[in-house]
Order: C-alpha cells, then structure tokens, then sequence
C-alpha cells in the first residue's frame, strides 16, 4: 500500500481507540494491531520511514488495503486483538515456535481413566499436563505416580455392560498390584476416581494435598490393626517425600506464583515460565518466538504470558514479573520484586532463559560452520533481504543497446549460488522504438516469465534488476500484470552507491561492502551485464556483415543470412573456396558473389 493510497483514505479513519487489520491483494490478513487512536498509529505506517524497521516497511508494501474496529477502550483493544491473532495467526504477527516435540502426561476422558506420556494433544475432554522439555522427568514421574497409586494401563472399554457380562479378564497387571482389576469389577469407579484426584494433585504440585491423604490412609489401616497395609501405605509416603525432595526446589513461601522473565536477539525472543506450587517449582519452561516486526520486549512478554498460562491452564493470581506489562486477563496481581524470596525466583527464571539463548546462539554458530559456502551465502542474503526462504534460484536482467540500435537484453540464471548457463536468455526487444530503457525491461520481463507460466515452470526465488528505481518500477508493472508479485522477492541495484531498491520503497537498502551477499548480487549483475553486452555486439557486427553482403546486387537478406550462419564472418566467406559457396547458395548467387569489388583476389594471387 502507498502513501498517496492512504492519503485518500487518511481523512475518514477515525481518532477512537480500535483494532486495525492489514490485508494483502488475495484479502488475507497479514497483521493485526491495536490503538489508542487509530488515525493516529495508522499514520505512523505511512510517514517518515527512515525509523522503521526493515519488516514493517516490507509488511506495508505488501499490504493491499487495510480495515478498522472501533472499540469503547483500550482495555476492548487489547482483547479483540488477541482474539483475532489467536484466530487468524496473521503472517507479520509474533509467533509462537512450535513445541511438537515436547511430552505431555494425559488423563484419558474415560471410564477408569488411564494416565500415560504422549506427544499429541486431542482436545475430546482429556486432561493434559506439560508440555515437559525432558521425556526422562516424565518418565520418573510416571514411575512414582504408578508406584504409589495402582492404575489400569490397559485400552479397555471398562462401561458397566461388559463388566457386568464378565466380558474381561484381569491380567498379570493385577496379579503384581500394579492394578485392582477394574476391568472385572473388582474395583468401583468411585475408588479408582479418587485416585485419580491424587494423581492431578502430583501433576499439579499440590503435593502437600497428596501427603495429607496418604497419612490419613496410613493411620486408617493402623486404627483397623491392618498394619501390613499401613506399613505399605507409609513406605509409599517415604518414597514420595523422597521424589518431591529431589525433584522440586522449595521456597518458605505457602502460596502459587507465575514467575516469567524475558531476554531477545535481533530475530528472536525467548521467555522463561517457572510454575510455583505452594511454594514448590514443579515445572520450569522456556518458549521461543520469532519476531516479524519492531515489537519490544513489554508486547513480546504480555503475549507470551497470556499464551503459557493458558497453556498450562494456570489459574495463579500473582504473577511475578521483570516489568509491569498490559495483559488481557484482568485481575492479576503484577509483582516487581527487588529483594527477597521472589526476587530469588525471578533471576533464577532470568538465569535459564539467559542459558537457552546462549544454547540457541550456539546452535546457530555451530549450525554456520557446518554449512557450505554457498549456504551461507545464500542464508546471509536471505537474512539481508529479510526473504522467507533461500534464494536457491536467482534471475538477473539487464539492456544494451547504442542510441536504441540493436536494442537486446540478457536473463542470466544462478542455481545454489552458481551460475547455469544453460539456463541463460537473451532477448531481442521487439516492441520498443528508440532508446527506452523502461519499456524494454517491461517487455523482457513479460515474456521471459510468461513463457514461463505457460509451460508450468518454476518461478525464481529472487529477480535482480540492473538499475535504479526507474528499471525496478517498471519491471514490477510487468510482474503485477502477471499477477506474480508475491510469488518472488524482486529487486534493483543500482550501480552508483550499489544500493538495493525494493519496489515501492523510496528508501533504499545498503548492504555492508564486505557482506557475501552483496558480492553475490554484484557477481550476477556483473554477469548479466556481461551476457547482454556480447550478444549486442554479435547482434552489432552481424547487422554491419548482413549490411555488407545484401549490398552486392543479386545478393538478398535470406542469402546472407544463410552464408554468414554458415562462415560465421565476411572474412571467412571471403577465404572460402568457390565450389563450396557454390554448393551453399548456387552457381548464380555465387557468380554475382565473387564478380564484386569486395570479393576480389589481390594481384598476383592464384587460385588453385
């Protein structure tokens, strides 16, 4: 979307509060903001660009038009805008990484639910509890659950008609007390689902709760003079203590906390979650995100704290902060702590997100001297030019011509970084009269990729246009003819300052001089150049040889086009011998050839 594009429309946006949507031609929303006064942020779109970020400004180019909410507050704001990101997930909103590879512990939605480790959540009114970063915690967990509370782990269809129809027999799961034989009614539902409860207890840290139940059980049994069962019940407890002491760090605080803490890079944010259960942290969690566009830590953390607690369906009222930020949820108490307990708790939540964004950037480094040459170069332009993918395939074009004679172009083709030259063009430009450099890159343009289109070819990932804005602009006219505009990222260098023009952007892109990345654009612009300017003098010296030739009387366009596609040159027609002349074009044509001036032996030679 333009400037003079918004201008037409900048009157009738109102100064209420509101949420603003950008959309793209195809009318798929591709950000979604919120505003205390909509005129007022929209504006900030359109003005003075030099501020803004490379993404924001390429958002903006992309955007076909844009439509507006009107809200009461800012309060509304805030929670139709997260309404609508969580519904639309827009491209140049902040995403969540995604965490399929974690493990979660479910509670089936089921008779006699079991309790077991997977990594898919299906919403049919199962509880899941995580997602958990280790699969060797969940399996320790599962281990003591399973220790302490005997559970089915069979998939059973335990309703009441076949149990009562003697339908199933107990397994060697029951004979090792692992289970009480539910499956053959051994068991009541109400038994099992109190167990059940004890389970969520763990998983929820509610383990105070679970202790308390195993001592009331333990002196029951005692009471009852069944003391193997309350020796049994006590060695339980003994090994459940022993689990929460080696598996939680404890706090003298007796209360839930959400701890969060935040820390980012140029491209990436990453927050950490500490879950404090009645003083105990019973699961520590760091969240990745991807930013798109110049949001800074303040929105990064409101949106990642409304995410994890939702998550992790946490229903804590405090939460214990680095900085106040706005949140959706209301009636949350926001802790700034600057000593004490929760201070504690906060830089530990600092010093693991601090470690997972060391690993991450040494991931990336060892990641980068793995990779070839042409990988990094190619990531290092995809970086630069802020493209979604590899620029595997890159096309280049370029025009020559002396005063508009012999107009021609060249399209010079880069696979993986290299040049294929079987892939490369060129281009008489047939519907441009006189020097006009723009209109013949608008007909190159559409026929090469046209052609294309037509015999279902894959477009390139990247188009560098030789020149300035002017070439740029009318390539795109070309390219949005075609309908292909966001099917490629197209681009023009201009040779002075070797800037990078994007199109409908008046502000240009300057590449370091040292990048790789710009070396490579100058190497296939060099090339393309190169390309262009030889098949212009070929065309060139042809056009003067062609002259030449149909110059001679008796001697036509056809006849010297067949000779010099044959001899290559005048000079060599020239040396050639009679009857092989003869045999090409007749004894007619060839007599009216050699009776020129211009074929004519030098005195004293011989022919034989």
């Amino acid at each position: 979307m333009t400037y003079e594009e918004y201008k037409a429309v900048a009157d009738n946006i109102p100064k209420e509060p509101g949420v603003y949507r950008f959309l793209n031609g195809e009318g798929t929303v591709i950000y979604v903001g919120k505003a205390k006064s909509l005129r007022n942020r929209l504006a900030s779109y359109f003005g003075e660009q030099k501020n803004q970020y490379f993404k924001t400004r390429t958002m903006v180019r992309q955007a076909h038009h844009f439509e507006f909410t009107i809200v009461e507050s800012e309060q509304d704001a805030l929670l139709l805008e997260n309404t609508l990101i969580k519904q639309i997930q827009p491209r140049y909103n902040v995403n969540l990484k995604d965490d399929k590879s974690y493990t979660f512990i479910c509670i089936k939605n089921e008779k006699f639910p079991r309790v077991f480790l997977t990594r898919r959540v299906i919403r049919d009114g199962s509880t899941y509890f995580g997602p958990y970063t280790s699969k060797n915690k969940v399996s320790e967990i599962l281990e003591i659950v399973r220790k302490i509370f005997p559970l089915r782990t069979c998939p059973l269809l335990l309703t009441p008609q076949p149990i009562a129809a003697k339908k199933y027999k107990v397994c060697l799961e029951y004979h090792i007390k692992n289970c009480l034989g539910p499956c053959e009614g051994l068991e009541t539902e109400e038994s099992y689902n109190a167990r059940i409860d004890q389970v969520r207890n763990v998983l929820k840290g509610h383990f105070r709760d679970v202790i308390q139940h195993l001592k009331r059980q333990m002196e029951t049994h005692a009471v009852e003079m069944e003391f193997e069962k309350a020796q049994q019940i006590k060695e339980k407890l003994t090994l459940f203590e022993d689990y929460q002491a080696k598996s939680t760090v404890v706090s003298q605080m007796d209360r839930d906390l959400d701890v969060f803490s935040i820390a980012t890079d140029e491209t990436h944010a990453y927050v950490n979650y500490l879950k404090v259960v009645q003083g105990a942290i019973i699961n520590s969690y760091t969240q990745e995100l991807l930013k798109n566009l110049n949001e800074d830590e303040h929105e990064l953390l409101a949106f990642t704290i409304d995410r994890l607690r939702e998550k992790f369906n946490s229903l804590t009222e405090e939460l214990v902060l680095p900085f106040k930020v706005e949140l959706v949820e209301q009636g949350l108490t926001q802790t700034v702590p600057q000593r004490g307990e929760k201070k504690d708790l906060l830089d530990l939540s600092m010093k693991n997100v601090k470690y997972f964004l060391l690993q991450k950037q040494k991931e990336k480094m060892n990641y980068t001297q793995k990779q070839t040459p042409a990988e990094r170069i190619l990531r290092t332009l995809q970086q630069d030019l802020r493209m979604n993918g590899l620029p595997m395939h890159i096309e280049c074009f370029d025009n020559s011509n002396i005063q508009g004679t012999n107009p021609v172009a060249s399209c010079v083709v880069f696979r993986n970084a290299k040049p294929a030259k079987r892939d490369y063009r060129h281009f008489h430009v047939k519907t441009v009269e006189g020097p006009d450099d723009f209109a013949s890159m608008r007909e190159i343009v559409e026929r090469r990729y046209k052609r294309m289109m037509e015999e279902n070819q894959p477009l390139p990932d990247l188009v560098v246009i030789d020149g300035g804005k002017g070439q740029l602009s009318a390539a795109m006219e070309s390219i949005d003819a075609l309908g292909i505009r966001d099917r490629m990222t197209v681009v023009g260098i201009a040779k002075k300052l070797e800037e990078i023009y994007f199109p409908e952007d008046s502000i240009p892109l300057y590449i370091d001089k040292k990048s790789e990345s710009l070396r490579l654009i100058q190497q296939i612009r060099n090339e393309a150049h190169r390309f262009a300017i030889t098949f212009h003098r070929n065309t060139r010296s042809k056009g003067f040889a062609s002259t030449e030739l149909t110059g001679i009387k008796g001697v036509g366009e056809k006849t010297a086009e067949k000779l010099l596609k044959h001899f290559g040159s005048v000079k060599k027609l020239k040396e050639a011998p009679e009857d092989e002349v003869v045999k090409l074009v007749g004894q007619s044509a060839a007599a009216k050839l050699f009776a020129s001036p211009a074929f004519a032996k030098p005195e004293g030679e011989t022919e034989y």
